[in-house]
This record gives C-alpha cells, structure tokens and sequence, in this order.
C-alpha cells in the first residue's frame, strides 16, 4: 500500500485523541465514539480544502484513510462479513456528517450542538464540541492543505 497520505491519517488519529473531547460522553467512550469523531475531523477536513486541492488528490485522501479505517477494524478481530458491514455503516456515516458539515457556518451553535448529539452519546448539551471544531475550522484555514498532508502537525486549539 502507497503510504503517501500515512502522516495526515496519523494527524486526524492525534487530533481523535483529544482527552477533552471523551469528558462528555454519559458512559466509556468507545472505538466507535472515537471513530465517529475521527470521522468528523475528517469530514471538516475535506470541506474546507475541497477547492484548494484537486478531485483526484481528494479521492485518493478519502480512499487512503478509509483503507486504514478497514485495516483498524480487521486489528479489532472483526470477521469480514462484519467488517463489510461495518465498513458500508462507517462511509454512511462520513457521508451524512459531510452533508451536515457543508452548511455548518450557516447553523447557530445550538444546531451545531445538536448534531454531535445526534451521533454521540453525551451526558448533556455542550458547547464543547461545537467550539473545539470551530477552532479546528480556523486552524485549517490557517495552514496549507500541502502541510496537513504531508507534515506532522501540533495543534494547540
């Protein structure tokens, strides 16, 4: 496997393991929880460079970091039949959040609240995951899309 996108994936894995983002869940956080928002780092990602980088670049980003998303699952001890599903559950996902993420700016904070509790077990309605991805919006619109994908970033948002 082509490993040219290795350090954007391990860049949305460090940002997925934000602590301060799991104090908000009702019971343990879980791999899908974390996949979920890994999946919307990815998602904010792809919205904000859709115009700066080409369609080509953009498929080969989504393909790479699906590809290790199934080889994540596969480590769990998923069969294939389950991690097919999985898998079809996951883009579903991604896909629905992107289409929630395209209008993000248009949406107040309660209705951008109100998407994480749509996908996230939480114990209360909380800014905290609308503010951190705001900030996280600003911090990509700060940096080239050249440098997420190839460096190693350290956010501090």
């Amino acid at each position: 496997m082509n490993n040219k996108y290795i350090n954007f994936y391990n860049n949305l894995v460090n940002l997925t393991r934000n602590k301060n983002l799991y104090n908000q869940f009702t019971t343990q956080d879980t791999f899908s929880d974390r996949l979920i928002i890994f999946l919307f780092h990815f998602a904010f990602f792809m919205n904000v460079y859709k115009h700066e980088s080409s369609k080509i670049t953009l498929q080969e980003v989504f393909d790479y970091t699906f590809k290790q998303l199934e080889l994540s699952i596969r480590e769990i001890g998923y069969g294939d039949a389950s991690i097919n599903k999985k898998m079809k559950d996951y883009i579903n996902i991604f896909y629905s959040i992107l289409n929630k993420v395209e209008k993000w700016s248009k949406y107040d904070k309660d209705t951008q609240n109100l998407i994480f509790d749509d996908y996230l077990n939480l114990k209360k309605n909380n800014p905290i995951f609308s503010d951190y991805f705001n900030k996280y919006i600003i911090y990509l619109k700060k940096n080239s899309f050249n440098s997420m994908i190839k460096g190693v970033i350290k956010p501090n948002f």
